[in-house]
């Protein structure tokens, strides 16, 4: 996240191990941002050094407050849910979804139907 962008930057889908991270730290690395900031998880001090990383929960209320959001918009985050399919790829597609809409205030798939529409005509 940045203050100066709303909406989330990069994401991976996985749980909070090493391996996860390592995923989005190759993203976010090439960023070359002053410092990150953190919840403190035991994970970050492997791959972040010491001069830049912040531990601070009241920084991360903006990130809790984003993954509130899409457990809101999508069920399938649900903590313990039946209801719908927890295939990876299709979790995949939802949050992508999701984010698209958050950020851009359009149903994705509606807007690219449109686009696709007014090509044709």
């Amino acid at each position: 996240m940045n203050k100066h962008t709303p909406g989330i930057l990069a994401w991976v889908l996985g749980d909070r191990s090493s391996e996860t991270f390592k995923l989005l730290w190759q993203i976010i690395k090439c960023w070359q941002s002053y410092f990150y900031v953190t919840d403190g998880y035991a994970v970050y001090p492997c791959f972040i050094s010491d001069e830049d990383h912040l531990v601070s929960k009241t920084y991360m209320t903006r990130v809790g407050g984003e993954n509130s959001r899409l457990r809101h918009y999508l069920a399938r985050l649900h903590r313990k849910t039946f209801c719908y399919s927890k295939s990876e790829e299709m979790l995949r597609h939802s949050i992508r979804l999701v984010i698209h809409y958050l950020k851009y205030g359009e149903d994705a798939l509606q807007a690219l139907c449109t686009r696709k529409f007014k090509a044709i005509a």
